[in-house]
């Protein structure tokens, strides 16, 4: 075991005689802590292929298993541990034996979109924004392990109500499919390990050991899923950071830290409070923040980094103001401190905010990545085409054969599809297959039938010429034969389609060039375009300031950080909510106000934790909503950092007074590379 290891992270690493909960503060060495006892466990005895390890994003699974590699003796046939997400988990256990619930082997798993899709049909609207709406609670429903008709008895408005009867279709829809949605990746194995006690059982002797990171973002759903899996053996060891939850509003709960005790009243709990990132005055306010929730479990982060720089606090006239000033600042520091774009992040609290940063930093040349922004190959119309070309590729992949029979509409509606599903699943089959097999025809009506068989013979078509004729033709007459220009004029105004419409055009083009560079067919490209996405993200890497909201940047570390929009309204965002409790409210609104408050301030929190030297707040006077403008206030977290030891404020920044700097500062950086070498 390292030398370099604290004693809290030593006992975390060494403790496996029970369950173990690790309350790992920011900067903590959290993911070291899990790899080092995975390493411990190993040496301990444990057989590698038992032990699992659950993060909740691909990007921390991988980096896990990265750090892994070398820390471990070469194993024999694979029997390395499993470093997964929960939703792979899911899926790991369903393909094993998910038919014990009626799935078979090769069940689909629908992406967003395809849900959506399906509760858009449900729902009767072309309004997508209420079908993602109606999604959501749903989702919520099911990660809170309720059926359709347990919501129906928790529903309270018409709204509700509505969602329900959704869900229910929705439900009904997915087992006709043979297919899940990302919920049931989890709600499912728990349903299976409830009501098979052996395959529990089985599950428990398969991962022995289990680790889960991040574990405050669990909901009741995960909760349980580990419970089931961890049976009354209890070996595992939950990590996580109740300061850090902010999660709540996708149905993460801080009950489950509180349950663990509850139902492990032999559970060891280690507090990792030395911060390995950020300085004394960041931690100081960081500790002063997050004081004023209630704790469950008390902790104070420390560090021996040092002072570091003071907190900045700049209030600015309005927010092309802000966006100058930060602009100005931090190429100044970099300037002056000879640093790289990528040692600075600019943080806000939502998307929207992103905008006049942007504008600005392209304005100034500054490079930058955003976080959290659409990828061109996951708009409507690009997932569209991309469905086709999946289904020319492998006619087995059933969501692409849903997304692609459906988009443009020919006549096949839901029931038709749902028969067809269901026949597909009893003989084991894909949809695409199933609609030419003979037995077919006893299930379906003639005109359906021919629908389906007119659609599967246009692909049968297409994907013969794929592989013989030149990609460029074979693609235009694909998008010609579905009519799916008409299709976009006809389900949007003529500007929305005239902008999606050229979208497809540059998709066409790229595919085209792509083609003819390579000396690809269209099978070929194909076979390839999953991952065209991935091209979207390349940009990333390179040297460029980070423009993220402060959810998507959980996780990540900048040596230079700037938080904008520090406003009452908007960090603390209000939501919809009150602003303020007088007294007045019920005391279920009340204590609805208070939670949210709280999530927002451990939003805050995280935003904070992420500065390793240097921390800049910035609120505006006056903010631009529409083509209006309204006064702002500071947010209350930046009181409750007791910064008051720092120098007062400047005077408020204009936009005037950040062009002047930054005009000050360009005159700078020309007169120093004019000035002759030696000076």
């Amino acid at each position: 075991m390292s030398s370099s290891l604290n004693p809290a992270q030593r006992a975390a690493i060494r403790h496996l005689d029970g369950p173990c909960l690790v309350i790992a503060g920011a900067g903590s060495g959290k993911t070291r802590v899990i790899t080092q006892k995975i390493v411990h466990l190993v040496q301990s005895g444990f057989d590698p292929a038992a032990i699992g390890a659950i993060t909740f994003t691909n990007k921390a699974a991988r980096e896990m298993a990265e750090r892994l590699k070398p820390m471990l003796p070469p194993l024999e046939g694979g029997r390395a541990p499993s470093v997964s997400t929960f939703h792979s988990l899911g899926v790991r256990i369903l393909r094993r034996d998910g038919t014990r619930l009626g799935l078979k082997r090769a069940f689909s798993i629908l992406d967003a979109e395809d849900a959506t899709n399906i509760i858009q049909t449900s729902l009767g609207t072309t309004d997508r924004k209420a079908a993602r709406a109606t999604l959501h609670r749903i989702s919520l429903w099911k990660n809170a392990l309720l059926e359709p008709d347990q919501a129906a008895l928790a529903a309270a408005s018409e709204s509700e109500r509505q969602a329900v009867r959704a869900y229910r279709d929705y439900a009904a829809t997915l087992s006709a499919y043979q297919a899940v949605d990302f919920d049931d990746l989890i709600r499912l194995p728990v349903q299976l390990l409830r009501e098979h006690p052996e395959v529990a059982q089985a599950w428990r002797e398969t991962l022995r050991y289990l680790l889960v990171d991040e574990y405050q973002d669990t909901n009741a759903c995960q909760y349980e899923l580990l419970r089931l899996l961890a049976g009354p053996r209890a070996a595992f060891t939950a990590v996580g950071d109740d300061d850090q939850s902010i999660y709540g509003w996708r149905g993460a709960t801080l009950e489950n830290l509180q349950r663990l005790g509850a139902d492990y009243p032999q559970l060891a709990v280690i507090k990792l409070e030395q911060n390995y990132r950020s300085s004394t005055t960041i931690l100081a306010a960081a500790n002063h923040l997050i004081g004023h929730n209630p704790k469950v479990h008390e902790k104070r982060l420390w560090s021996e980094l040092g002072v570091g720089d003071p907190i900045t606090v700049v209030m600015c006239a309005d927010d092309e103001a802000e966006a100058e000033s930060i602009t100005m600042r931090l190429q100044a520091l970099r300037f002056e401190r000879r640093l790289r774009w990528s040692d600075f992040a600019i943080l806000y609290r939502g998307n929207h905010q992103a905008r006049v940063f942007e504008q600005m930093l392209r304005k100034e040349k500054v490079p930058y990545v955003i976080s959290g922004g659409q990828s061109f190959f996951e708009r409507a119309e690009i997932r569209d085409l991309i469905a086709y070309l999946r289904l020319l590729v492998n006619d087995d992949d059933d969501p692409a054969f849903i997304r692609a029979i459906t988009t443009p509409k020919r006549g096949v509606g839901p029931a038709t599809l749902a028969t067809l599903g269901t026949y597909a699943g009893e003989r084991q089959l894909s949809m695409f297959a199933a609609l030419f097999e003979t037995g077919i025809e006893a299930r379906l009506g003639a005109r359906h039938l021919a629908d389906l068989r007119a659609f599967g013979s246009f692909i049968n078509r297409i994907s013969y010429r794929a592989s013989r004729e030149p990609a460029a033709q074979v693609l235009t007459d694909l998008v010609n034969g579905i009519e799916y220009r008409e299709h976009l004029f006809a389900s949007n105004d003529d500007k929305v389609a005239a902008g999606k419409w050229t979208n497809v055009t540059d998709f066409l083009g790229w595919l085209e060039q792509r083609a003819e560079q390579d000396g690809e067919n269209l099978l070929q490209l194909a076979q390839t375009v999953t991952l065209l996405s991935q091209l979207d993200q390349q940009r990333s890497d390179g040297d460029a300031v980070r423009l993220s909201t402060i959810h998507a940047a959980k996780g990540l570390e900048f040596p230079h950080v700037y938080v904008a929009g520090c406003e009452e309204g908007l960090l603390p965002h209000h939501g919809g909510m009150m602003a303020e409790d007088d007294g007045s409210a019920e005391p279920a609104a009340a204590a609805a106000l208070c939670a949210h408050v709280e999530e927002e301030r451990r939003l805050m929190y995280v935003a904070v934790t992420r500065a390793q030297r240097s921390l800049t707040l910035s609120w505006c006077n006056t903010r631009r909503r529409g083509k209006e403008k309204f006064g702002r206030d500071p947010s209350r977290f930046i009181a409750e950092m007791d910064l008051s030891a720092r120098a007062p404020a400047a005077a408020t920044i204009t936009g005037a007074a950040a062009r002047g700097r930054l005009d000050g500062l360009r005159d700078l950086l020309a007169s120093k590379k004019a000035a002759p070498a030696g000076d």
